[in-house]
């Protein structure tokens, strides 16, 4: 949960530890996803599809994923990505493909609580896994309002927690007690991914984020849970 008596702190936090884990942090998110990470940015740059040229931007677009599909699905489309951790940046644009999106994708490092960008300039903003990160969540979703154009789109891609009573301890047991053993052991860094576990626990519920969408401008909100409500995505229309 968004700590408002230390957000500073939680900002510098999560930034060491992006930093300390970006060499493999594509690596790690194929592995520890059985690849299903893939489907769910496919489906999510799907619903920008009515916005197939233009600008959009990437916020806490990491090691650029979601970029490069959001490149590849719009071959006439151009992506700001912006992240406020520069290894992260570093690691995907040293990564990026021969295939024309490199020259479509213009990697930014910037803060998503200020963004670096003009007002209504975006026909779509996109965060995969990134709102959780923000130490004062409200602000950044009324920055992300604020960057986007008239009827233009929001989309965030994020953890939830499952609430079928089958499938929620095996997802607990295997985020609480797998993943931080598997991703210290290939990436180095154990607390990054006990910190990844322990904020999807404390993140909002779903009717909390698209209160805060709405009170942050956003007139039409609506959230689609995929594979076993593991992840969801928000999507919110600027009127």
């Amino acid at each position: 949960m968004e700590t408002a008596h230390l957000p500073d702190e939680k900002k510098k936090f999560v930034k060491e530890k992006f930093s300390s884990i970006s060499g493999r942090y594509d690596l790690l998110n194929s592995l520890l996803s059985l690849k299903i990470d893939r489907y769910w940015r496919w489906r999510t740059i799907r619903l920008l599809r009515e916005f197939p040229g233009g600008w959009v931007m990437d916020l806490c677009a990491g090691t650029l994923p979601l970029s490069l599909e959001l490149a590849r699905q719009a071959p006439k489309r151009k992506v700001l990505s912006i992240d406020f951790c520069e290894d992260m940046l570093r690691a995907g644009a040293k990564t990026l493909p021969k295939d024309g999106r490199a020259e479509r994708i213009f990697p930014v490092c910037g803060d998503g609580e200020i963004i670096p960008a003009p007002t209504g300039s975006f026909w779509g903003c996109t965060v995969a896994f990134g709102v959780r990160n923000l130490s004062r969540t409200l602000q950044g979703l009324q920055e992300m309002h604020r960057i986007l154009r008239p009827s233009g789109k929001l989309l965030i891609l994020e953890f939830s927690r499952p609430t079928n009573p089958i499938i929620k301890p095996l997802y607990s047991f295997y985020l609480n007690r797998v993943l931080p053993l598997i991703a210290g052991l290939i990436s180095g860094d154990k607390e990054a991914y006990q910190y990844l576990a322990s904020s999807i626990a404390a993140f909002y519920e779903p009717e909390e984020l698209l209160a805060m969408m709405r009170e942050a401008g956003f007139t039409t909100v609506s959230r689609i849970p995929m594979t076993f409500g593991i992840v969801s995505i928000y999507v919110g229309v600027k009127a």
